[in-house]
Formats: structure tokens, sequence, C-alpha cells
């Protein structure tokens, strides 16, 4: 039992008999210790005296439900994480669940590996808050390796901490259910040769993902990056495909556009939104037939590039306005990936920031060797308009001019301390409210028609609406 101990102590509550014992049952097997209970009040009364790392509860339970044991977590000040389980119908409250402090929620019915997936992340981030802040990422990842077996850390944790093993992981940090589900789909795609089209807002890590792409492809071409937003309309068409001498005025020599550059390899298209309509259909032509022709010339020539494009902008609205070709995007959107803003996926904060306190202080010399825990809560009630790349900008920041110490909250800019004060969370409600509204219904629907193997009228009934209403949300959803 002291190795299960080592592991972590969960408390399991549903009201739910047969799923109460099954999934104990599971995690039990995994390696943790699991007290189960089928009432809240008597769970309440565990949690009083018990100190376990994470709380599994459903939210619709008689007498106590879930919401009502978050509430007493954070009223507490309690260490304990809370997952929350939750059915259909009940999105309100699972949005009221996460703005109340709970770690991650997920939806019944859910594959049981899914949800060890996110325990064993709640148990990482548990341990990272409990360890101040002290920025020493590989002294942590080898007390996070003694402490679980490999088979219990996610994967890319492992990926990360082995030798040898994909080393382009180590690039990508995340350990929110978010973003493992995005690993698993560079794991998925990476050694084939389709397409991929990644969105996102503006600073969310949109080339490094099509980095790790490429480098776990099996392509031996180079990468090569592109940014359509940044080249004028007149020059794009030439870097993209080259030009032939006597093209154009100052064509004095024949030149290699970016596409031949790439052969065998992969380009990345980024903002792939900005290029005009004429631009698009030589692109349209070209991942139809693999084939281009240099500006000014007039022979095919064949190369073998794999093409993954990124946006930050609606691209089903730009076709709707006419300003994207609807055939060019679903070339495109062979494989779709959707990078969370930083916002949704708050609890990899502690690791992004940790990982650029580390580098900052190697570039700079300095020596920050820590952040005060209520420096730390003003970081993570923050929203990070500018994602991720706005927190490492405010950490490069920090380091340049604290140079040695620990941070505190009088170094934090005012823009943080400010937004800490005046509303930690009412923006963020209001921003994603919608988009949480989005997910969580795609969400359902995908579970759905994969319970039902696409069949759509035997999907509806399961979700208990009409045959024509579910298509009219699939065709909202982009499903």
């Amino acid at each position: 039992m002291e190795k299960n101990r080592e592991k972590g102590k969960i408390i399991l509550v549903d009201d739910e008999v047969a799923i109460l014992s099954l999934l104990s049952d599971f995690l039990k097997t995994n390696g943790y210790l699991v007290d189960a209970f089928s009432d809240g009040r008597d769970a309440l009364y565990a949690l009083k005296n018990n100190g376990y790392q994470i709380l599994i509860t459903d939210l619709v339970m008689p007498k106590i439900d879930g919401l009502q044991l978050v509430n007493y977590v954070k009223k507490e000040y309690l260490d304990t994480l809370a997952i929350i389980m939750t059915g259909y119908g009940t999105l309100e409250t699972a949005i009221a669940a996460l703005r109340c402090g709970a770690f991650d929620y997920t939806l019944k019915p859910f594959e049981l590996q899914d949800m060890l997936k996110l325990v064993d992340s709640g148990i990482i981030y548990y341990h990272m808050l409990k360890n101040p802040y002290v920025p020493n990422q590989l002294k942590r990842k080898e007390n996070l390796l003694k402490r679980y077996s490999d088979k219990s850390l996610p994967e890319h944790l492992i990926l990360e901490t082995t030798e040898g093993k994909k080393q382009g992981f180590a690039a990508i940090i995340g350990t929110s259910l978010k973003m493992q589900r995005i690993f698993d789909i560079i794991e998925r795609v990476a050694a084939s040769s389709a397409t991929v089209l990644i969105t996102g807002e503006s600073g969310v890590g949109k080339e490094l993902i099509a980095r790790v792409i490429h480098q776990h492809s099996k392509r031996q071409g180079p990468l090569v990056v592109i940014n359509c937003g940044a080249i004028p309309e007149t020059l794009l068409e030439s870097e993209l495909f080259g030009y032939e001498k006597g093209a154009f005025t100052g064509a004095t020599a024949t030149r290699t556009g970016r596409f031949e550059i790439a052969d065998k390899g992969t380009i990345f298209l980024d903002e792939i939104g900005d290029m005009s309509l004429s631009l698009q259909v030589k692109l349209l032509r070209f991942l139809q037939e693999k084939t281009l022709e240099r500006v000014g010339g007039n022979r095919s020539i064949s190369v073998d590039v794999r093409v993954i494009a990124a946006t930050n902008r609606n691209l089903e609205a730009l076709v709707k306005e006419g300003k994207f070709r609807e055939d060019l995007y679903y070339r495109l959107n062979v494989i779709p990936i959707s990078i969370p803003p930083l916002r949704e996926r708050k609890q990899d904060i502690p690791l992004l920031l940790n990982y650029f306190l580390e580098k900052f202080n190697a570039v700079n010399q300095t020596s920050i060797d820590g952040i005060t825990e209520e420096a730390m809560e003003v970081i993570m009630n923050y929203n990070y308009p500018g994602n991720v790349r706005e927190l490492q900008n405010i950490v490069e920041r920090l380091v340049v001019f604290k140079r040695n110490g620990r941070i505190n909250i009088e170094d934090l800019p005012d823009k943080l301390f400010n937004s800490a004060i005046t509303s930690p969370y009412e923006s963020d409600i209001v921003k994603d409210y919608d988009t949480l509204v989005s997910e969580f219904e795609k969400g359902l629907i995908l579970k759905a028609l994969a319970k039902s193997q696409g069949v759509k009228s035997q999907a509806a009934k399961i979700l208990s609406i009409n045959r024509t209403t579910l298509i009219e949300k699939m065709k909202k959803l982009g499903i």
C-alpha cells in the first residue's frame, strides 16, 4: 500500500453505485488510494480530515451536490483539486464549477483511460503547486519520475524526460486535458502526409505545433516557414512558387520558390487567411496536382511537400463572406488542430512559468529562484489576451528587472496587478461563455456520433433531440 500512497489519494463521490464501484476499482488498480462515497454528506466529513489530493465528484446528487463540495474545498482553502463528472444538460453548472476553482471536468459517459489521464494530470499539477515555484524543472521531472511509474505519466511527460524518444515533444508544455488531446492528434497524424490546418488565437504556439509535427514525420526534407500575412500580395506568389529569369523587371536570374525548397519536407503557411483569392486558386491547384509553375514559366514542376497551414481567423466565416475559397478550405482542413487560448488551460501556467524562468535565467545570467504565492495568484488570475507569447514576454521582463531573489507582487506589471484587483474572473466568464458552450455541445455530439458509429438518427436519440436539430448543430459547429 505504500507505493499507492506515494502516487496519490483520491476521494470519489457519486450517487450512482455502479459508476462509483467501477471507477473506484479502476483507479485502485492503477496505483491510487481511493475512498468512495455515495452520499455527499459523508464525503464532506471525510474532506475535513483525510488530506486528499484529488476530489472526483458527480455534479447532480441529492442532499449535497458536487458544486457544494467544490465550494467547500475552496472556502476551507483545502489543497484538494476537484474534477467534475457531469451528464448531459448541466452546462451552466459545469461552467460555474470551473469558475469556482475546479481543476477540470469530464462528460458522462467517459472512457476510463481518459479519466486516468485527467487524474494523472491533476496529481502532477497538485505537486507543482505544493512545490512553490522553484525554477528547477529537471529536478522536478526526476522527482516526478521517482513518484510515478512511466505508465502513469501523461505520454508527453514521458517523452520529455526520456532520452532518444521524440525529443520534439519537449518543446510543448502542458498537462491540461486539452493539450493532451493535441498530443494524441500529433502522434496519430505526424507520420502521414495529410494536410493539417492549425487554428487558434495569436500567441498560442501554432508554429511550434507545426514544427513538432514535422520533427515526428518521416520526411527527410526541411521545414520551410512563410508568413502569408507579412509579405505583400505582389511578392507572395514569387516567394511561394519562384520565378524564371526575365519574368518581370529586376528578375535577372531564375529563383527557386519555397515549395521547391521544401521538396521531400514540409511547408508551413502561417496566416493562410490573409492570402488573396487569386493566389488561393494556385495553392488549390498545387494541393490537387502536386505540381507548380514558376512565375513567368510554362513547365510544370513536381514536388513532394506536406502542407501545414495556420490562421487566427475564422475561415468558415471568411468562406461565407466570399473572402476564402470553400474548396481550398476543405483541402486544407483534412486534419484540424485547434489550439486553446491560455485562459482555457490555466493549469498549465505554473509549468510554462517555470520553463520561462529557467530559460531567461540562463540567457541573462540571472538567479531568480522562485515566486511568492501572492504573485502567483495574480499571474494565475490574469486572462492573457496575448496567450503564451504574452506570458513569455512578462517573465522575460521580470527576470531582466528583478535579476535575483524571488518575484513578489510588487514586481508584477500594472496590467496584471490591476486586473487581479478589479475583477479576476468577470471578463473571463463574459469572453469565454460562447466558446465554452460551443465546445461543450460539440463534445456531446462527437461522443454520441462515436457511440452510434456515425448514424445521425441514433446519435439524435442518445442526445434526446430531433435528427434535423442534430444536423443543424453539426453544420453550425463544423462537424
